[in-house]
């Protein structure tokens, strides 16, 4: 009996040991430290913001929390989440850099982008808007004519506004900022006229104070957002987009959907429900 314990406890640590070997990149790193590095934002809400408790919290926190635990599952590991605070700046320099393993923001996939870091599927779809005070007399991009519109500079969003009043012809002063609070204080201030950012997180602002912003209807560009990932690494991509096929096909997608977007609707609008149903895979 002894003999077959010993036996038995050899085969399943050569078991251990040949399953730990067959990982490789991030997944052999987070296998051995057993710590996932996930960068959030704070200015991004609802998608991945700091909450009052001091904790990262939003919709794409919450996908990549769920993430993290099926990497549990393909590793048989218990992992500890290491929050990494990032901005629009030095977001995809931290994935690129190992600082961290996956970026948990809300991050346009583009074909530049993909130069430096991967992306996992699609997790959601945004537009570009803009947003503007109730008396400027702005009703629409016609109107932006002579106008200064601040944008965070090298996002999507600038390249998408570029296009559209190059396609208008517009003469319209672009000021660039670093980021979506310092846009939003120059609107405040009257210093520029619009901001222009993805639609859902300037409409914070413009809930926030109904009587003086509002929200342009026409949408500039379709923006897919994705979880950014180390550029090459195959298996860790594979287990993340698992991880995200498995809740895509679980009731708690829209439970998660609905704590961020309700007030949105009811339910995903078809553009956004075609990213969990082209995101569910067959095993």
């Amino acid at each position: 009996m002894r003999r077959l314990l010993f036996f038995a406890v050899i085969i399943a640590s050569i078991a251990d040991i040949a399953r730990a070997e067959s990982f490789e990149g991030r997944l052999k790193q987070i296998n051995e430290t057993k710590v996932v590095k996930l960068g959030y934002r704070s200015d991004a809400n609802p998608f991945s913001f700091v909450n009052a408790q001091g904790q990262p919290d939003g919709y794409t926190v919450d996908l990549c929390k769920s993430v993290v635990h099926s990497l549990e599952l393909q590793l048989d590991s218990r992992l500890t989440i290491a929050w990494v605070p990032v901005d629009t700046q030095n977001r995809f320099d931290a994935v690129a850099n190992g600082l961290a393993d996956m970026e948990c923001g809300s991050s346009t996939v583009s074909l530049e982008r993909m130069a430096k870091v991967d992306f996992s599927s699609f997790i959601f779809m945004e537009n570009t808007g803009v947003l503007v005070r109730r008396d400027s007399g702005i009703f629409g991009i016609p109107d932006l004519g002579g106008k200064k519109i601040a944008v965070i500079a090298g996002t999507t969003n600038e390249y998408a506004l570029k296009k559209e009043l190059q396609r208008r012809q517009l003469q319209t002063a672009l000021v660039l900022v670093k980021d979506r609070q310092e846009g939003l204080g120059q609107l405040q201030s009257g210093t520029v006229d619009g901001f222009a950012s993805d639609k859902l997180l300037l409409v914070g602002a413009q809930n926030a104070d109904a009587s003086t912003y509002t929200l342009l209807p026409e949408n500039l560009s379709y923006e897919p957002y994705a979880i950014a990932l180390p550029r090459g690494d195959w298996a860790f991509r594979l287990a993340v987009n698992k991880g995200l096929s498995h809740l895509y096909s679980d009731p708690q997608i829209l439970e998660i959907y609905l704590k961020w977007f309700a007030a949105i609707g009811p339910r995903p609008d078809l553009l956004r429900a075609a990213v969990y149903i082209f995101g569910t895979f067959p095993e």
